[in-house]
C-alpha cells in the first residue's frame, strides 16, 4: 500500500482541500518479480520499483493558465482565480489542423499550481521534473525563484526539497516564453523555420521524491559521462556478453555510512540473468560512481526483428532494507558501421536496408503537447507500416516516443535542436553543446539508439563546431558502438563516421529529368566507392520544384483523393525519373545502408503557410495510400519475437464516377491477381527479377463508371465489385472486396486504441473518428456534411469552438475527433450527429469509450472543467484600436514579409545545395 495525495475529482476548477487516500497502484509500479503486461513509460528517464524508497507524482493535473505578460504572478499569493484551469500536457492554445505560417501565439505564457506536499516526504529529497517546456523558462516555488532554462526539448529538473511547506499548500509558478531567441538552439526565427515551436508546457512534469541517499539523474548532474545509470556492452556474442553498469550514487545527508549496491539483470519472465553486488562507503555531501561488471550467458540480442528488453533492477540497501532503487529497460546489441560493408547488428550484417521516416511531433489541434499515449500509438503505426528506423525532426522527442521505439523495435536517429541557423555568439555555442551533452546522458541507454547527429540541421556552421560536436560525443560516450552523422559535404563531415547524401548525383537528381532505367539508375548513382565510411539518406521523396513555392508530388492532402495519393505513393516507392526514393535506396550498394521519408505525418510550419502534406498519413494519422504502400514492403511470415505479419492486399481505388480506370493494389504477397463484377481480369506479380520489394499491381484501363452504371440500371447491381487476391507459392492467402459506395444512409464512430487503452489521467487523448456509409457499411467518400460531437461521462471533446473541431466537416469519408479522460475512470458517452436532419439518412452514431486508472498518483488541488479550452488564440497588446496603431502594424508587417523574402531565398539557395558533390555547397 503506498499514500496517495490526491484531490477529489472535481469539476470546474474550484478549489478544494486536499486529501490523502490510499489505494493500490494500479499496475504499472512493478514488483521485482513484476513482468510488464502492456506498453509502459518511463518517468525522468527510470521506471518506478514498488517499495524502493523513491515516490514518483504525475505532476499534470491542475495548473492555472495566462497567456500574456503579468507583472507578479511569481508571487506566492498573487491572485489567479481568473486564469482557466488546465491540465498538462499543454500547448498554450488549441489550433486548426491547418495553421502552418506562423499562426500560433510566440510569447510570454504564465502557468500556476497549487498542490500539498504529504508530510512523510519532509527530511527527503524533491525534485521537479519537466520533460520539456518550449523555449525559455523560469521556475517560482512559493515566490522564490528556483531556476531557468534555455531550450525547448530536454528535461529540466529543479531541487525543490528546501522550498516546500509540508503537509500545507504550495503554489509553484512557471513563467514560458517561446518567442524567437537567438541564443539558444535552433535559434532561427519561427517566420522562416520549416517546423512550429508551439509552445508552453508540453511535456509532462513529475514531483520526484527519495531517499538524500539515491543514484542520481544524469541531467541533473551535469558530469561528463557520468550521473545516474551508464550501461555499454563488452565481448557480445551469441554465447555471452558483459553488460558493464556505471551506478552514481549520491549521499546528501550529513554522515557517512556503509552500504550496498546490488544489481539484478531480469530477463522479461522474471528470471535473474545475472546479478551484481558492490559494497562501498559514500562520506556526507559526497558522490560515488560504482562499475560493475554482470556476465550474461546466451543473451537474447535486440534487434528491430526482436526487440528483447531485460529489466535492470538497481537497489541501494543498508543491510536489509532498501534505502532507493530504479528500474531501466537495455536492449543488449552491438552496432557497427564497417565503411564499404555497410551496417552489422549483433556481429551480422544487417539484412536489407534500413528503411524508415523523419517524424515531427505535433498533432492536429494540439501541436506539440502529446500525451505519452499518442507518441505510442504514432509510433505502432509506424511499426506497422514496415518502419525500422525513425529520425527526429530536428531535436530529441519526447521520452514516451523514444519507450515506444525500445519496445517495439524502431532503430532511432537522435538530432540536436537546430535548424538552418548558426550563430558565432558564445552563449548560442555554448548552449548547443549542452544541449549535445544532455541528449546523450538522456538516451545513452536506449538501445533504439542507431546514429547520434549533434550538427544542426542544415545550418551554415563552421568546421571548428563540427569537430567540437565530435569531441563532445567522445567525451560523453567513451565506449564503443557511439557513431555520428553529418551531411557529406558539410564543414568538417570528415570527422564523423556515417554520411548523409541521396542516391543519385545531386546535381542530375534535382535539375535534370533522367527517365527511371536500369540503365540511368546505375549511370546517375553516386559514387559511394570514393567513400571509405557508410552513407544514409536523412530524407528522400520531397521534391520541391524551388524551395520557394514547395509544390511537389509526394505532397497529397488526403482530402484531395485517390489520384493525388496513387501519385504520392508512386513517387515515394518509384517514379518514372531518377529521384532518391524506396526503389533506388534498396538496389544501392550496402555502402548506402538505408533511408528515412521526408516526413512520415502532415504537419505544421512556421515559414509557410500550407501544411505540409507530404505525411503516409494525415496530421491526425489518418492513413492515405501511400501508408499502404510502405506496408505492403512487410515479408509476411513470423518473425524472431513471435510476431506475425499477415499477407495483406490493399485495393487503392474508390469506384467513384471520378476514380481512375487503371486499378492500383498494393500487397506484399508474390502476386495479386484481381477479378471486377465476377470475371477474372488477370494476375500480375508484384516482384521484379533481383530487387527485394514490393511494387504495386497495376491493371490497366479496366474501370469504367458507365460498365458499373449499366449494371445498375439493368437490375444487375449485386455483385458489383472488385476483387483482389493475394498469393503466395501459387495458393490465395488473403483478399479483399472493393465495392462502389452507393446512398449515404449511416454514421458510424470508431476507435483505434493500439493496444493502450485510454487512461483517466486528466490528459490522456484518443482519437475518434465519425464515417460516412451506405447500407452495406463502404464507405461514402464523395460528402462533405458537417458532423456535431456530444460528449458525457468521463471525458471532453478538444475544441475551443474557434478551430473547426466541433461541428467538423466530412472529409474523404471521415471526420476526426480527439476525446481527453478526466481524472475519474469510468465511461465516456460520445453521440454524433449531422448538423441536420436528413431524410432516409441515420443522423446519429454513439459509442461508449472506458478509461482505465491512472497509472501514478495526481498530486493537485485543482482539476480543468469540462469547458477548460482557451478561447482566445491571440492576445495583443492593450486592445488599443487605434488607426495609428493598425496602421504602423500594417508597415510592420509588410516590411517583415520583405525581410522573410530575402532570408528564405538565401534559405532556399542553402537548401539546394544540401547533399549535393559541388565545390561551391562546402
Amino acid at each position: 500500500m503506498k499514500h496517495i495525495t490526491q484531490a477529489p475529482h472535481l469539476k470546474g476548477g474550484k478549489s478544494y482541500i486536499i486529501l490523502v487516500l490510499l489505494f493500490i497502484l494500479p499496475g504499472v509500479v512493478f514488483s521485482i518479480d513484476g513482468k510488464v503486461e502492456r506498453p509502459e513509460f518511463s518517468t525522468g528517464g527510470f521506471f518506478l520499483v514498488e517499495n524502493a524508497g523513491r515516490e514518483v507524482y504525475n505532476f499534470n493535473v491542475g495548473w492555472r493558465f495566462h497567456k500574456g505578460s503579468l507583472e507578479g504572478a511569481e508571487k506566492a499569493g498573487f491572485n489567479d482565480q481568473n486564469w482557466t484551469v488546465v491540465n498538462l500536457p499543454h500547448g498554450l492554445e488549441l489550433l486548426p489542423d491547418e495553421s502552418s505560417g506562423s499562426m500560433n501565439y510566440q510569447g510570454e505564457a504564465w502557468y500556476r499550481k497549487k498542490f500539498t506536499v504529504p508530510n512523510h516526504l519532509n527530511g527527503q529529497k524533491v525534485y521537479l521534473n519537466f520533460e520539456a517546456i518550449m523555449g525559455k523558462s523560469k521556475v517560482w516555488v512559493n515566490g522564490n525563484l528556483i531556476g531557468d532554462h534555455y531550450g525547448g526539448y530536454l528535461p529540466f529538473i529543479l531541487d525543490v526539497s528546501d522550498h516546500l511547506k509540508y503537509g500545507m499548500e504550495n503554489v509553484v509558478a512557471v513563467l514560458a516564453d517561446n518567442s524567437d531567441d537567438t541564443s539558444y538552439p535552433p535559434g532561427q526565427s519561427q517566420k522562416i523555420l520549416d517546423f512550429t515551436y508551439f509552445g508552453g508546457i508540453y511535456r509532462d512534469v513529475w514531483l520526484i521524491a527519495m531517499n538524500k541517499i539515491h543514484i542520481t539523474n544524469s541531467n541533473y548532474r551535469d558530469e561528463v559521462a557520468g550521473g545516474g545509470l551508464f550501461v555499454h556492452y563488452e565481448d557480445l556474442s551469441e554465447k555471452k556478453v558483459t553488460v558493464v553498469v556505471e551506478t552514481e550514487i549520491a549521499n546528501e545527508s550529513e554522515r557517512a555510512n556503509d552500504y550496498t549496491l546490488e544489481t539484478v539483470l531480469k530477463d522479461q519472465n522474471g528470471n535473474i540473468a545475472t546479478k551484481s553486488t558492490e559494497t562501498f562507503n559514500v562520506g556526507p555531501k559526497d558522490f560515488i560512481t560504482l562499475r560493475q561488471e554482470l556476465e550474461v550467458d546466451k543473451p537474447k540480442l535486440w534487434s528491430p526483428q526482436d526487440p528483447y528488453l531485460y529489466n535492470l533492477f538497481s537497489r541501494v540497501m543498508n543491510r536489509d532494507k532498501i534505502i532507493d532503487g530504479i528500474r531501466t529497460r537495455i536492449g543488449i546489441r552491438k552496432i557497427e558501421f564497417k565503411g564499404k560493408d555497410g551496417l552489422y547488428l549483433n556481429n551480422q550484417p544487417y539484412e536489407g536496408k534500413l528503411m524508415g521516416a523523419n517524424r515531427h511531433q505535433d498533432f492536429g489541434y494540439i501541436g506539440n503537447a502529446l500525451p505519452n499515449s499518442l507518441h505510442w500509438r504514432d509510433a505502432k503505426m509506424l511499426k506497422e507500416a514496415g518502419m525500422e528506423v525513425i529520425r527526429t525532426a530536428h531535436y530529441p522527442q519526447d521520452p514516451a516516443f523514444m519507450d515506444a521505439c525500445d519496445e517495439l523495435g524502431l532503430f532511432y536517429i537522435e538530432a540536436t535542436p537546430g535548424w538552418h541557423f548558426w550563430s558565432d555568439d558564445s552563449v548560442f555555442v555554448a548552449r548547443t553543446i549542452d544541449d549535445i551533452r544532455n541528449t546523450v546522458r538522456r538516451n545513452r541507454n536506449r538501445p533504439s539508439v542507431l546514429i547520434w547527429e549533434p550538427i544542426l540541421n542544415e545550418a551554415p556552421y563552421p568546421k571548428e563546431f563540427a569537430i567540437k560536436a565530435n569531441q563532445v560525443m567522445d567525451e560523453e560516450f567513451p565506449y564503443p558502438g557511439c557513431y555520428t552523422a553529418s551531411d557529406l559535404m558539410r564543414p568538417g563531415s570528415e570527422y564523423f563516421d556515417v554520411y548523409y547524401t541521396h542516391a543519385f548525383q545531386f546535381d542530375e537528381m534535382h535539375q535534370n529529368y533522367h527517365e527511371n532505367t536500369m540503365e540511368n539508375q546505375k549511370k546517375y548513382r553516386f559514387n559511394f566507392s570514393d567513400y571509405d565510411k557508410p552513407f544514409f539518406v536523412r530524407e528522400y521523396g520531397d521534391c520541391v520544384e524551388s524551395f520557394r513555392h514547395q509544390n511537389a508530388p509526394n505532397r497529397a492532402h488526403r482530402s484531395w483523393g485517390e489520384i493525388p495519393q496513387l501519385v504520392q505513393a508512386q513517387h515515394l516507392l518509384a517514379p518514372d525519373y531518377i529521384y532518391s526514393s524506396h526503389e533506388s535506396i534498396t538496389i544501392a550498394p550496402r555502402q548506402l545502408i538505408g533511408g528515412c521519408i521526408w516526413h512520415v505525418f502532415d504537419h505544421q510550419r512556421g515559414y509557410f503557410p500550407d501544411t505540409f502534406y507530404g505525411g503516409i498519413a494525415d496530421i491526425f494519422r489518418q492513413p492515405k495510400y501511400a501508408y499502404y504502400m510502405y506496408k505492403s514492403q512487410r515479408k509476411p511470415g513470423k518473425k524472431d519475437n513471435g510476431e506475425v505479419v499477415e499477407p495483406m492486399v490493399f485495393i487503392a481505388h474508390e469506384m467513384t464516377p471520378f476514380s481512375p480506370s487503371d486499378v492500383v493494389v498494393f500487397s506484399n504477397c508474390e502476386e495479386v491477381r484481381l477479378s471486377i463484377y465476377g470475371e477474372e481480369i488477370g494476375t500480375l506479380s508484384t516482384q521484379k527479377e533481383g530487387l527485394n520489394i514490393n511494387y504495386p499491381a497495376i491493371f490497366e484501363d479496366v474501370y469504367r463508371f458507365y460498365d458499373m452504371k449499366a449494371r445498375y440500371r439493368s437490375g444487375r447491381g449485386e455483385g458489383t465489385e472488385i476483387l483482389a487476391e493475394g498469393i503466395i507459392d501459387g495458393e490465395v492467402v488473403v483478399t479483399s472486396i472493393k465495392q462502389p459506395s452507393l446512398k449515404a444512409t449511416d454514421l458510424k464512430l470508431n476507435v483505434n486504441y493500439s493496444g493502450y487503452p485510454l487512461t483517466a489521467n486528466g490528459s490522456d487523448i484518443i482519437v475518434l473518428s465519425a464515417t460516412v456509409t451506405d447500407i452495406n457499411g463502404n464507405v461514402k467518400r464523395l460528402n462533405n456534411k458537417y458532423v456535431k460531437f456530444k460528449i458525457t461521462g468521463e471525458g471532453k471533446l478538444i475544441d475551443d469552438g474557434t478551430i473547426h473541431a466541433n461541428p467538423r466537416r466530412i472529409e474523404w469519408g471521415t471526420a476526426p475527433a480527439l476525446i481527453q479522460s478526466t481524472t475519474e475512470p469510468g465511461d465516456i458517452y460520445v453521440t454524433a450527429t449531422f448538423d441536420e436532419d436528413y431524410l432516409n439518412m441515420k443522423t446519429e452514431a454513439n459509442i461508449t469509450l472506458t478509461s482505465k486508472p491512472a497509472d501514478f498518483p495526481m498530486l493537485f488541488t485543482e482539476e480543468a472543467g469540462l469547458d477548460s479550452y482557451e478561447k482566445v488564440r491571440h492576445q495583443k497588446g492593450d486592445g488599443s484600436n487605434s488607426r495609428t496603431k493598425e496602421e504602423l502594424e500594417i508597415k510592420l508587417m509588410e516590411t517583415e514579409k520583405r525581410l522573410n523574402d530575402v532570408l528564405r531565398e538565401q534559405i532556399e539557395r542553402d537548401q539546394e545545395n544540401i547533399g549535393g558533390t559541388r565545390k561551391d555547397s562546402k
